[in-house]
């Protein structure tokens, strides 16, 4: 064999080689940063650990009120519920500069930037867990597990979450997860959303990787079976237990009442809840779904649809109790204080395309395969006032994650990882 062919052949074993040793190792990795889907609840936090224990003499905030009583003091104590493709980013945001305004204590993920999602929720899981420990504010993504979560809070604690129109959650998640989940590379039109929804039970397998992505994503967010059937009682106990557990469910389409609504529980200030949009796509990546796909989408994902009903009408009922015009006039506050910001912290006053952000700090985690996700510039001279406050709405989940002290080793690996192969 000529000596040149040789070599060839030898650098393709390597290569081959080496190949495989790092697909070993990715499946490694993934082994351990994605667990099972279905981890059942008894993978929790062993029997007899202590639930959360204030410390002596820690002041307790008193129970939820309405600012319009009077008196009421700011709550500090805060379970997040933080669901799929809801604006809950932007509002976790709100929560990291609340806390880090106060000296909170958070309970953080170990490793990556949620609690071993998609397996329940457990308190082993929480950064530096000790037994007896009590955090003021729980809020990265986890699938619920009421139970675990309520050790880790004082008994007065608010909980909150977020919800969604599930049609267009679907379509969102479809765009952001699609290309994780396996039994999507099966279609192969150029409207893969649309495909789908054609004939979703050909294509979908409930067991599959990442399923849980594709078909009524709060309900699995939330702790609950993802494929009951619509007909089961549990569905309408599951949405009433949800009820009885959380103070305050917010709406994604109804973003700054739900905010209004949110302060006035919690007694905040108007700065407490000042936003920029965080962790959103660009518009030409954001096909509107037609009205026969609409249709479909939110017959496929109908457990989320009876969820979403039961909680659209309790909000609007919370918005008549508050006042209508009340609200008009604090949504229009919250919106003046909004545009002000914007002026004074964002550079061209908008959000722009990950190429043309100029810090990486301010670079925003994309979806794999893909460059979808806006970020921000800060403008480049800002006062002393505000220099802080706008650099916080505007740093994104993981940044600022890492700036309050979090070990993401696995989250930082896998960005290595997507960088080296430039996915």
């Amino acid at each position: 064999m000529p000596l040149p062919q040789k070599k060839r052949w030898v650098s393709m074993a390597k290569g081959l080689v080496l190949g495989a040793l790092f697909t070993s190792f990715l499946l490694l990795l993934y082994s351990y940063a994605a667990p099972p889907l279905h981890a059942g609840l008894a993978s929790t936090t062993p029997e007899g650990t202590a639930p959360c224990s204030p410390a002596p003499g820690e002041s307790e905030a008193p129970a939820p009120a309405n600012r319009s009583a009077g008196g009421c003091q700011p709550r500090r104590d805060i379970v997040f519920m933080k669901t799929h493709k809801t604006a809950s980013s932007t509002l976790l945001n709100i929560l990291f500069r609340f806390g880090q305004k106060h000296g909170l204590k958070f309970a953080f993920p170990n490793g990556r930037n949620d609690f071993d999602y998609p397996a329940f929720f457990a308190r082993s899981l929480v950064q530096d867990y000790r037994p007896g420990a009590c955090f003021n504010i729980i809020c990265n993504h986890m699938r619920f597990h009421y139970d675990e979560v309520r050790g880790l809070v004082p008994p007065n604690a608010t909980f909150i979450t977020v919800l969604r129109d599930p049609a267009r959650l679907f379509e969102s998640s479809f765009h952001y997860f699609g290309s994780v989940v396996p039994f999507t590379w099966k279609l192969s039109g150029r409207d893969k959303l649309a495909e789908f929804l054609q004939d979703p039970d050909r294509y979908y397998d409930p067991n599959g990787y990442n399923a849980h992505y594709l078909r009524n994503l709060l309900f699995f967010d939330l702790g609950y079976d993802s494929g009951l059937d619509p007909g089961d009682p549990q569905v309408q106990e599951h949405i009433l237990e949800v009820e009885r557990r959380f103070h305050l469910v917010l709406l994604q389409e109804y973003f700054d009442e739900s905010l209004v609504l949110l302060k006035d529980l919690l007694c905040w200030e108007l700065e407490d809840v000042l936003y920029f949009k965080l962790n959103a796509r660009r518009a030409s990546a954001v096909p509107r779904l037609s009205g026969e796909l609409y249709r479909r989408a939110t017959a496929w994902n109908v457990l989320d649809a009876r969820l979403y009903r039961h909680f659209n009408a309790s909000f609007w009922r919370k918005v008549e109790a508050f006042g209508r015009e009340r609200m008009a006039r604090e949504v229009a506050a919250l919106r003046r204080a909004n545009e002000r910001m914007r002026r004074i912290c964002i550079d061209g006053g908008r959000a722009v395309d990950a190429a043309a952000i100029q810090d990486s700090a301010m670079q925003p985690w994309q979806p794999l395969g893909a460059k979808s996700i806006l970020g921000y510039n800060l403008k480049k001279s800002i006062g002393q006032r505000h220099a802080q406050l706008c650099r916080r709405m505007l740093t994104p989940e993981i940044q600022y994650l890492m700036d309050l002290g979090v070990n993401l080793w696995v989250t930082k690996l896998w960005k290595l990882i997507r960088d080296f192969l430039r996915w």
